[in-house]
């Protein structure tokens, strides 16, 4: 099949591409780095979105059979939005009607919904509306944190742990959430490729923790156990705040430790992945952590190779 990944020179997009390369697919990439440096780099052929230009980008996606999508932004920012993203994903969705394909797995995020106050999981929600509505044939991923060697949010946990005196946890830390390593998100989305009913599939992983003892097992098994203290959102934020100044980087926001507490991160379902994360942590603790790794540093440098600073 001809399969056509967004981001495939980033993080989740770089192992989906790869699985789809092991199993014989012809594989293109939609990308906003052409340039960057990738195992794939010299694998797989590389376009631009061009959502400026639909009649482009449906060009683009002429003859591809099935669009992988993981497109979207993690904050608001100056150079970036959530609603410049669902903007540009709706473009996308309806390039990829008009070009032909003929489904799409599409990754969203754990309890979207369009009345929330989070744009994050507002946004998710009136994409997935828009791609049921779409006439396309759909599998709708929704994983929680991902974990993996380029994740950010498990990796800067360890970091903090690693050059902490102390850890701070937002409120009572017990709100819970269900990692998903990012190679496991990309055996579901291949999965789906040649399947041919709807579904809505909560991609999460075997291990569910509290958010408390998520940082209390990390600080464990890296060898870096420090105090778990309980601080209010906004100290919370804005020692996050000062690190990020220091590290050129935005580090946490006050809507990520909302969505955290109010465990949106967490369904009651049977997990879909089968990595553990204390068993990756076990076989990478000596690098985790070791380096910061920071989100927009990964979007000014748009041809260094995902890592830390």
């Amino acid at each position: 099949m001809k399969c056509a990944v967004t981001g495939a020179f980033g993080y989740s997009g770089k192992y989906i591409a790869q699985r789809l390369l092991d199993k014989g697919h012809d594989v293109i990439t939609l990308t906003n780095s052409l340039n960057r440096d990738n195992p794939l780099h010299n694998k797989i052929q590389a376009f631009p979105f061009n959502f400026e230009t639909p009649t482009k980008l449906e060009e683009t996606l002429r003859g591809v059979d099935v669009l992988i999508n993981t497109y979207w932004v993690r904050f608001n920012y100056k150079f970036f939005t959530h609603a410049d993203a669902v903007k540009n994903t709706l473009i996308l969705f309806d390039s990829a009607k008009k070009a032909g394909v003929k489904r799409v797995v599409h990754v969203s995020i754990t309890n979207p919904s369009k009345e929330s106050d989070l744009e994050y999981f507002s946004g998710k929600a009136q994409l997935e509306e828009a791609l049921i509505r779409s006439g396309l044939a759909y599998a709708i991923l929704r994983p929680t944190v991902l974990f993996g060697k380029e994740d950010i949010l498990i990796n800067n946990i360890a970091w903090g742990l690693r050059h902490l005196p102390i850890f701070g946890v937002f409120g009572d830390g017990l709100y819970k959430l269900q990692p998903i390593y990012v190679d496991d998100l990309a055996s579901i989305a291949v999965e789906q490729l040649t399947e041919k009913a709807n579904v809505i599939i909560n991609a999460i992983g075997t291990e569910t923790f509290t958010y408390r003892h998520m940082v209390e097992t990390i600080g464990e098994l890296i060898g870096k156990r420090r105090p778990i203290v309980s601080v209010s959102p906004d100290l919370a934020y804005y020692t996050g705040k000062v690190i990020g100044l220091f590290m050129n980087d935005v580090m946490i926001t006050r809507e990520e430790i909302k969505g955290l507490m109010a465990n949106l991160l967490y369904v009651p379902s049977p997990p879909t992945g089968t990595t553990k994360l204390t068993e990756w942590i076990k076989c990478n603790a000596d690098m985790l952590g070791r380096r910061y790794a920071s989100e927009l540093a990964r979007r000014r440098n748009r041809t260094k190779e995902y890592g830390f600073t």
